[in-house]
């Protein structure tokens, strides 16, 4: 079983919907037990970074994803999913962030007003390594991408793939039993649903 989290601030529904095209139960929770006695974990966020941080605080979340991640289980962060992992944004310079990664969220450069911004559509990833969520995955695949602001790892070995939108971008992230990604794999197409079903491996022990 897989436990979406809902703290109020995530695009749930089609996340549930592509965890269940590829027969893969799911529950969407922010009760602790369920999210810790689940084989793999998701977190998804839109929205801003400070709101986000509130939600997640104030729904108790927060607490479970953190004792979630130490167990070692599979933990997957989309989207403000990924930046909520850091210690702060630009976005919200004030509010802390979980503090379990180290890395830089700045908002992306708009080059003197010739980039749009938000960064909003299909991109790119040159892949780093080709294990974990990209296991099988060759080339330079297009995936799903909606945000604002970007990341920069201070540790750029967790970087497990990166795209250029007027500036490169660290694109997805793995440390350990953390996953994440900036793009919307559940909106990625047949790479994105690839990149689903290996997380999924990844909490059975295959990949």
């Amino acid at each position: 079983m897989i436990a979406i989290i809902d703290y109020g601030a995530g695009n749930l529904q089609s996340v549930v919907k592509a965890f269940r095209y590829i027969g893969t139960d799911c529950i969407v929770t922010n009760e602790k037990e369920k999210i810790l006695n689940s084989e793999g974990a998701v977190l998804p966020g839109v929205g801003a970074f400070g709101n986000a941080m509130e939600s997640l605080h104030n729904s108790g979340a927060f607490d479970a994803v953190t004792e979630y991640i130490s167990t070692g289980k599979p933990f997957l962060g989309i989207c403000l999913g990924l930046q909520l992992l850091f210690d702060h944004s630009e976005e919200s310079p004030d509010v802390n962030g979980m503090g379990i990664l180290k890395g830089s969220i700045s908002k992306i450069p708009d080059l003197g007003g010739t980039l749009k911004i938000p960064h909003m559509g299909w991109n790119s990833l040159n892949i780093r390594r080709h294990d974990g969520l990209y296991n099988g995955i060759e080339g330079q695949p297009y995936v799903y991408f909606v945000h604002s602001y970007f990341l920069k790892a201070d540790d750029s070995d967790i970087v497990s793939a990166q795209t250029e939108y007027g500036t490169t971008i660290d694109a997805s992230v793995q440390s350990g039993n953390i996953y994440a990604t900036q793009f919307h794999p559940e909106k990625s197409g047949k790479v994105g649903l690839q990149i689903l079903k290996n997380f999924i491996n990844i909490t059975r022990g295959e990949n």
